[in-house]
């Protein structure tokens, strides 16, 4: 069993949203990790960072993200710092990923980069841009396909991800 398609990218691109369209195109089902860590862990994933810190959490995301990797057949995404990984990186290796990118200037309208994300706590703009300076080759690496979701309503992010990845609706 394998995820259709995995999706990738920052907190706020609407990897969510953009999955349950996906999913209900093709007509299968839809998964998140990060929902996979709160209902496991029955906390936010904010109360794991501040209880138990990042490095914590990461070791969590890892396993979820391999159980995910396993055990799901339909649309799948991925928590934004879980390609931070090398080992979760290899995993996706041979599937079909799509990196969902923004820009600061979305991500502030998307997310108000407010306090809810552990990692933006202080100076969100500056932190988003140093998060992303990190991770955006990680995310190219993982990618089979980079949709920019910049200004462009969840549906027709959707329409693009399809086309990129060559697929048909069900």
């Amino acid at each position: 069993m394998s995820p259709l398609i995995v999706l990738v990218g920052p907190m706020g691109v609407g990897k969510s949203t953009v999955g349950q369209l996906l999913a209900e195109r093709l007509g299968t089902g839809y998964r998140d990790t990060d929902d996979d860590i709160v209902a496991a862990q029955g906390r936010t994933i904010a109360e794991i960072f501040v209880e138990e810190g990042e490095p914590a959490f990461r070791a969590i995301e890892k396993q979820a993200v391999r159980e995910a990797l396993e055990g799901h057949d339909g649309v799948l995404a991925l928590g934004g710092g879980a390609i931070l990984d090398p080992g979760t990186r290899a995993l996706l290796a041979g599937h079909r990923v799509v990196y969902l990118s923004m820009d600061v200037d979305e991500a502030v309208k998307r997310t108000g980069l407010n306090a809810a994300r552990p990692l933006l706590a202080i100076n969100p703009r500056k932190q988003w841009r140093e998060l992303m300076e990190a991770r955006r080759h990680l995310y190219e690496e993982v990618a089979t396909a980079v949709v920019a979701t910049d200004g462009r309503a969840p549906e027709e992010v959707t329409r693009a991800a399809l086309d990129a990845l060559e697929l048909k609706e069900a």
